[in-house]
């Protein structure tokens, strides 16, 4: 079961890395008005984003593992382990957004300012501070 921890972390270190750099490049996309850069930003992005997506879904699914394994219950002192499901929860939504924000720039139907996007870079940040925090810390 080791090693279905240390592949566990490895993924999701690795979508980490991806949910760190996409919202990166979409600020830069929306200072940008060259057509030619807006192109090469957005084959960037559109890759990145796949990537993102194959790497995700064996974090998830060996979480999901893990948790099985070791039968972590509804019982006292478990409820760390449901706050982290439910920011699991949150960083797939935010996954999601990240595609649905990729598709409007792909259409040129972008709204926001690049200060949108550098607040929006901000939370898997957050998230992965708390999740961090829960396992290491087990709170409650």
């Amino acid at each position: 079961m080791l090693w279905v921890k240390v592949f566990h972390i490895v993924f999701v270190a690795s979508w980490f890395a991806g949910l760190f750099y996409l919202p990166r490049i979409f600020v830069n996309m929306a200072q940008q008005s060259d057509p030619a850069t807006l192109a090469v930003l957005g084959g960037m992005a559109r890759r990145l984003y796949r990537f993102m997506t194959i790497l995700a879904v064996p974090a998830i699914i060996l979480g999901l593992v893990l948790y099985a394994y070791y039968r972590i219950g509804f019982g006292p002192g478990n409820g760390w382990m449901h706050v982290k499901l439910l920011l699991v929860v949150v960083l797939i939504g935010y996954h999601h957004a990240c595609g649905v924000i990729l598709r409007k720039f792909q259409h040129s139907a972008n709204k926001r300012s690049h200060v949108f996007y550098r607040w929006f870079n901000e939370l898997p940040v957050l998230i992965l501070v708390a999740v961090t925090a829960l396992v290491v810390l087990k709170p409650f």
